[in-house]
């Protein structure tokens, strides 16, 4: 899973990098010669511990999370509008887009805009993406009114059908609805999936608040999800996150209990993220080592054993499954056996969320 971080300058973009990777880039005013910062979060799970104790493994590896830090806005990057270059590269080879939006006050760190107004900042950026899409669209339209002057009957219906749908989500974007809120059938969706248009990329915003903010967390979470359903939202403090994320654990969860703060700010950030993309982990136990993998709900277990090895999904003969919660009541594997919840599947199964799963494959 791969997340760009993005939001107008001074919004603390730099900040929530490091609360989520437990990074130390220099948290500095933004300029252009700054360069992306990059990370990578092991996406915690608690029932590792518990396979720990079963399979006893050499070497156990959490599925991991990809951070980018774009350092600016978008409307910084390109001319009238439009993102383009390396910048828009990070922005269409995300899964979603991480915004954040500043709500805290600081009179030595003025907002660019004067003020503090979060849904204002919501509705900037979510223009300038627009821009980069309506841009992507009209060049594309451009070159099909050229194409389909001499295109043959087969390619003219093709161009015709891109060209119609083009138009219909253009209409839209000209109406400041982003492509996320129009209503497009999967067809649609995935004739547009090549675009990675970025008002089409699921969105996660993190409300960046105050430390005196905390109490009000809740609140600001609803005002915002109240006007943008179709995002997940989620109030942290920043600055406080990225202190604690330096500490030891346990100190960091005395501080945490001493605030009122339950969770770790990367730890509700990669939730939401799984949620927001509709995301699953399942677990492997081969060579000594304990895995986990992160997969889309509704994968079938021979594409799951192909993100664990693209032989294992072209040679694919059966998988031996056993949920995570029947595998912690039988205590052990022979247990699981024994009592008949090891079960044999074949290439129509759909993984579960925690699965434990054994490939069974030949090439």
């Amino acid at each position: 899973m791969k997340l760009a971080i993005i939001g107008i300058p001074k919004s603390g973009k730099t900040t929530i990098f490091n609360a989520l990777t437990k990074g130390k880039a220099d948290v500095a005013t933004y300029s252009a010669s700054l360069t992306p910062n990059m990370g990578v979060a092991k996406v915690p799970d608690s029932r590792l511990a518990m396979l720990e104790n079963i399979f006893h493994p050499k070497k156990t590896i959490h599925a991991e999370v990809s951070y980018v830090d774009l350092a600016g806005s978008p409307k910084t990057f390109g001319s009238q509008g439009e993102i383009g270059g390396e910048f828009l590269n990070y922005l269409t080879t995300a899964d979603a887009l991480l915004q954040v939006v500043r709500v805290f006050e600081d009179g030595k760190l003025p907002h660019p805009e004067g003020s503090i107004d979060p849904k204002r900042d919501i509705a900037t950026l979510d223009l300038e993406l627009a821009f980069s899409d309506l841009a992507i669209i009209e060049r594309r339209l451009d070159r099909l009114e050229e194409s389909l002057k001499g295109a043959k009957t087969p390619e003219r219906e093709q161009h015709s059908k891109e060209q119609l749908l083009l138009q219909k989500i253009k209409a839209g974007l000209d109406e400041d609805t982003p492509i996320r809120r129009q209503e497009l059938s999967d067809d649609e969706l995935r004739a547009l999936s090549n675009y990675q248009f970025l008002t089409a990329k699921p969105m996660l915003v993190v409300l960046n608040i105050g430390e005196e903010q905390i109490p009000q967390a809740s609140l600001l979470e609803n005002q915002i999800s109240s006007l943008y359903p179709q995002f997940a939202v989620v109030a942290l403090c920043g600055k406080l996150e990225m202190e604690l994320s330096q500490l030891d654990e346990s100190e960091a969860k005395e501080f945490r209990e001493a605030m009122g703060l339950t969770t770790p700010a990367l730890d509700q950030v990669i939730n939401l993220s799984h949620q927001l993309l509709g995301l699953i982990s399942f677990f492997t136990t081969a060579s000594a080592e304990l895995k986990a993998w992160t997969i889309p709900s509704d994968t079938t277990a021979p594409k799951a054993a192909g993100k664990v090895h693209s032989d294992m999904e072209r040679g694919f003969i059966k998988a031996e499954v056993i949920s995570y919660s029947d595998l912690e009541r039988c205590g052990n594997v022979p247990e699981a056996r024994k009592r008949g919840l090891l079960r044999i599947e074949g290439k129509h199964c759909i993984i579960q969320d925690g699965d434990i799963v054994t490939f069974l494959f030949h090439v």
